[in-house]
């Protein structure tokens, strides 16, 4: 199993108690959907190795405390904290025609109704229970909330995500540069 056929599922954030257990945040609009979890793949080192699930609790906030196969002590579980989880892309659910992964926007061009064509999708951040899409454009990381009234539709035939972006929100990211132009050596 390797990276390019996974799709990141969440993070192992700590232990819980000390029988060997873990906390997991799962990364996923719809975690219910992971109650019936048999396996996972943790990238440790860089390698996906699996891991099987004896126990899965699913808890409020996207969170569920996991007992691993053979992870029976507090040191075993510490040593996965930080780890990724991993799941094959064949796991995933059919979508919607509208819908789509957010692993598979990247590399998509990004149309803006009003501007037009703007830059290529680099990937989307989670940041504080919003979800970011990171575009560059004109040498600059742009970020673009995936709030419906602003990230449209997918368009995944022709690879192209159509945004309406909020009045602004380019201006923002390009002014940084001007800004810190102007600013005199002296000031410190």
């Amino acid at each position: 199993m390797t990276h390019d056929n996974c799709f990141l599922l969440g993070y192992i954030v700590r232990t819980h108690g000390t029988a060997g257990n873990v906390v997991i945040y799962l990364d996923v609009d719809y975690p219910d959907d992971y109650d019936g979890l048999e396996s996972v793949y943790l990238d440790i080192k860089g390698e996906l190795v699996p891991y099987f699930i004896e126990d899965i609790n699913l808890q409020k906030q996207s969170n569920a405390i996991v007992r691993f196969e053979d992870v029976t002590s507090i040191e075993k579980a510490q040593a996965l904290v930080g780890n990724s989880l991993y799941l094959p892309l064949e796991d995933l659910g059919e979508l919607e025609e509208d819908e789509f992964y957010y692993h598979e926007i990247k590399g998509y061009t990004v149309v803006d109704q009003n501007k037009g064509e703007l830059g290529v999708v680099r990937g989307v951040y989670s940041l504080n229970g919003q979800d970011l899409v990171a575009m560059e454009y004109a040498g600059h990381e742009v970020l673009i909330p995936t709030a419906v009234d602003i990230v449209l539709k997918a368009d995944k035939e022709n690879k192209i995500l159509f945004v309406n972006l909020p009045e602004g929100l380019l201006e923002v990211y390009l002014s940084s540069d001007t800004d810190s132009e102007n600013v005199p050596d002296d000031a410190d």
